[in-house]
């Protein structure tokens, strides 16, 4: 594994589609981080909540594993307070969901990175 695929995977995974930008695949990079990025946005718009990590409860585990995917979406949510989750609001659910979404989707963004940087993808 070289060192540069691993670097593109892990600045793809802070912001994503960045390790596609890097590698000048530009319009595929655009894409993912508008769609991330607006797939975060409709979830925290949709009172969604992003976990911390928590050991009382398995899914709560789970949940934070998917929300770590967000990158640098989900420090800032440790530092500022978005993302707390509004358990009142009818669209709670589908807002965590979508923000959940976002991070296991930016996952494989990051792979999708470390392939092509390995030369397995165009």
């Amino acid at each position: 594994m070289n060192i540069k695929g691993v670097v593109y995977m892990v600045l793809g995974w802070f912001v994503p589609g960045l390790g596609h930008i890097l590698q000048k695949k530009v319009a595929r990079g655009l894409i993912f981080f508008v769609s991330i990025l607006a797939m975060t946005a409709m979830g925290l718009a949709m009172g969604g909540k992003i976990y911390p990590f928590q050991t009382e409860n398995p899914l709560t585990i789970l949940a934070f594993f998917a929300d770590i995917g967000n990158g640098a979406v989900y420090l800032l949510s440790r530092l500022l307070p978005f993302g707390v989750g509004d358990l009142k609001l009818l669209t709670f659910e589908f807002g965590t969901a979508y923000i959940a979404g976002a991070g296991l989707l930016n996952f494989l963004i990051a792979l999708d990175a470390l392939d092509i940087a390995a030369g397995k993808k165009a």
